[in-house]
C-alpha cells in the first residue's frame, strides 16, 4: 500500500485574496514506513493531513491510496474509502467518556457493520496488543495520559485500515510517555505493514520515524534544508 500526493495546491479564501495551504506537494509513504511531518505553525502540515485524508479535495493534483485515485471520488466514494482504508490518531485521544476503553473499539465496529463476535475479538487482541488487556473495562478517567493515547491508536486500527495519519499525538504527554507512544506507532506501521504519517511538534522523537519531511510556506523543504537544529525545525518546536 503506498500513499502518493503529486504536484498537491490547496488554497483557501483569506478576504479578497487567496491563502496558499499546500503549493505543489508531493509525498509517497509506502506500507511500512512511518514518515514524520514537521515545520513551523501554519506550513501546512494539517492540510497536507487533510488532503491525505480524504476529508479535503485540493484543488489540483492528485492523491492516490493504492490504486485509487482518490481526487477522482465523488463524497460518496470518499466516505467510504475513509471508512475502510484510513486509519485516524487525533491530537487529543477524543474518547467518549461513557464508554470502556472496549466499547470505544467496538462502536468503530458497529458503525463498519462489523458482526459483534468477530469485533470484539479483534478489540481485545489490539488491547492486548498495547498492553491494555486488563484495562479493557476502565472509562477514560480511569486511564492515564498515555493508555487514553493508546486507546486511541488501537480505534484506528479497528478498521485494518491501509494508510494512519498521525495528528500531534505526544504533545499532551511527557517525554517518557511520548516515546513510548510513538515507538507503538513505529512498531505498528511495521508490523501491519501500514502506510504511516505523523504531523509532530515534538522535535525529539524524529529518530524514531523511518523518514522525516519538513514543510514551510505550503512547501516540502529538500532535505538539505531541515535538521534538527535548523531555524525552521526550532521555530516548529
Amino acid at each position: 500500500m503506498t500513499l502518493a500526493l503529486t504536484d498537491v495546491r490547496l488554497t483557501y479564501p483569506d478576504g479578497d485574496r487567496r491563502l496558499v495551504a499546500l503549493d505543489a506537494v508531493n509525498l509517497r509513504v509506502t506500507g511500512g514506513e512511518l514518515v514524520a511531518v514537521t515545520g513551523p505553525s501554519g506550513s501546512g502540515k494539517s492540510s497536507l493531513l487533510a488532503v491525505a485524508g480524504a476529508l479535503t479535495r485540493p484543488e489540483s493534483g492528485t492523491v492516490r491510496i493504492a490504486d485509487t485515485d482518490v481526487t477522482a471520488l465523488d463524497q460518496k466514494g470518499r466516505d467510504r474509502l475513509r471508512r475502510e482504508r484510513i486509519g485516524f490518531v487525533f491530537q487529543q485521544a477524543n474518547l467518549l467518556a461513557s464508554l470502556t476503553a472496549l466499547d470505544q473499539l467496538l462502536l468503530v465496529a458497529h458503525l463498519s457493520g462489523a458482526s459483534r463476535r468477530s469485533a470484539e475479538a479483534r478489540a481485545r487482541g489490539l488491547l492486548d496488543r498495547v498492553g491494555l488487556g486488563g484495562k479493557a473495562d476502565k472509562r477514560p478517567h480511569q486511564l492515564s495520559g498515555g493508555e487514553r493515547q493508546r486507546v486511541g491508536i488501537v480505534r484506528a486500527l479497528m478498521g485494518n485500515p491501509a494508510l494512519l495519519l498521525v495528528d500531534e499525538p505526544t504533545s499532551a504527554l511527557d517525554h517518557e510517555r511520548g516515546e513510548a507512544v510513538v515507538t507503538l506507532l513505529r512498531d505498528i506501521t511495521h508490523e501491519q505493514p501500514l502506510a504511516t504519517v505523523m504531523v509532530t511538534h515534538d522535535l525529539q522523537y524524529l529518530h524514531l520515524a523511518d523518514r522525516t519531511v519538513a514543510m514551510r510556506d505550503g512547501r516540502v523543504c529538500p532535505p538539505a534544508e531541515f535538521s534538527p537544529r535548523s531555524p525552521a525545525a526550532v521555530r516548529g518546536h
